[in-house]
Order: structure tokens, then sequence, then C-alpha cells
């Protein structure tokens, strides 16, 4: 794990870590997403999470993780303005492996989660956001399937009304919105989402320890086998519309800041 300082990330003179992991106080760890502005989803980010999050459980001192990230956005999402990295097996085995560590997990979801990025901040227990968050499932409005178990994830935490909603339309909610339909558990202004992220998860780490993560185990039991089965229907069904005019409308549209026009094909 690779500790820096995240309020002076220019004084790297080292290519920026994907990820730094701040060691804890009040029996908090903090995980930061660290290549600003946007946090673009990869599968090495991904990998290093888990790899991250996997190492934590075994720190006695670290009770419960922030997951926060450096600059404008929480993760926007995958990066379609220059090369993109395709779906592998190898993105949606990190996935699982976010669902299968012990420790509680609360996000602290500024600016942008969208797409890849919103199954990221699903993946922890808890959300914080602000006014300015904007929260979006927008794969088809790419012509695209979602991914990262948000078929089981996201009608988990809003239910299946607002599910089905979020993920025919591609709506971008803002805090306000996210909060009332529960997609964000607090919000609290920009300034102090990080504090209050931390002061959340410090509660939680004032709690035995060893109950808090037998609970936790129970309340998500069988959640990740629920995720590594519908990860596998969602890369079959991302790898066939891959292939559609459709999709290529869809991301060929959003580099060019225009509505798609889809033609069912």
């Amino acid at each position: 794990m690779t500790e820096t300082n995240p309020q002076h990330p220019e004084q790297d003179a080292e290519p920026r870590e994907l990820i730094v992991v701040e060691p804890p106080i009040d029996h908090v760890a903090t995980i930061r997403l660290n290549q600003p502005p946007n946090n673009f989803f990869s599968v090495g980010l991904i990998e290093s999470i888990a790899d991250a999050l996997e190492e934590l459980d075994d720190v006695d001192d670290a009770r419960c993780v922030v997951l926060a990230a450096q600059g404008k956005h929480f993760c926007a999402g995958a990066d379609f303005s220059g090369s993109r990295e395709d779906t592998t097996a190898d993105l949606y085995l990190a996935a699982a492996r976010l669902f299968g560590t012990r420790k509680p997990i609360v996000a602290a979801v500024q600016g942008a989660a969208i797409g890849g990025g919103l199954g990221l901040a699903l993946a922890a227990d808890f959300r914080f956001g602000a006014p300015e968050s904007r929260l979006s499932a927008n794969f088809a409005r790419l012509g695209f399937h979602h991914g990262f178990g948000l078929s089981v994830t996201l009608p988990r935490l809003v239910g299946q009304q607002h599910a089905a909603e979020l993920l025919y339309t591609g709506r971008r909610l803002d805090g306000a919105a996210a909060a009332t339909i529960g997609l964000l558990d607090q919000m609290v202004p920009l300034a102090e989402l990080d504090a209050a992220a931390h002061a959340f998860a410090a509660e939680i780490a004032g709690s035995a320890p060893l109950a808090v993560e037998s609970i936790r185990a129970t309340l998500r039991s069988g959640l990740a086998a629920e995720i590594e089965a519908a990860t596998d229907h969602e890369m079959a069904e991302q790898t066939r519309l891959r292939a559609t005019s459709d999709f290529a409308e869809g991301t060929r549209a959003m580099a060019e800041r225009r509505p798609p026009n889809f033609e069912r094909r």
C-alpha cells in the first residue's frame, strides 16, 4: 500500500499511483482514488482498490474504510475520449472481490459517479454526497448493458422501480435527488464531505469490530456470489451489444456532446 500526501499530489516526482491508502485515524483507513480530475474507471483501478481492501482486512487498527477520491469527480466512468479499455473478465473478477472483504466501507462521492463509477460507489455500505454530486447509470444512453453488478446492487438499494427508471433512462441525479431515493445515505456541503464520511466511519469503528464484521457478513450474506453470477450475464450482454451500431453511435454522441440517434441495429 502506498502512502503519500493527498493535499499536495503535485509534489510527487514519480507517476501517480492509481490509489493512495492513508493509514488509520480513529480506526478509520482511507483509500483515495488518485487519477484526478476524473478518476476514470479501469481494470487497474478496481484491482488496486480490491488489493487494498484485502490488505486492510488484516490490519487490526483499521475497523472501517472510507473510499474517497482526489480531484473534481469520485469516478466519472469510462474514458471515451481516447483509447478505451474493453470490459474483460479481469474487471469483473476484481469487482467481485470488492464484495468479499470484511470491513465496512463508507464512500465519499463528490462530483460524478457515472456508469462503472456508480457501480463502485454501490460496492460500499454507505454513500455520503454533496449537492454537487452527480450519479447516473448511463449505459442505455450509450447503447450498452449495465455492468459491475448493478443488476443486484441498484434494486437492492433503491428498489426495483427506481432501479428500472435509472437504468432505462440513464438519467443523471444531483445529490438532492439521489438522497431522496436512497442512492445517497447523507448529503452534506461539499467542503465537509470528507470529514462527514470519516466521522460516520469512526462512529462505526467505535462499535465492537468482531461484532460489526459478523453483522455485516449476515446482512451481505450471499452478495458476493450474486455479484459473480450477475457480472457473468452483464459481461455477455455487454459483449453482444458492443458490436451494434447503436453502441458506436452512443459513444460517438457522448464524445461529441449531442443527443444520440439510435436505429435499433
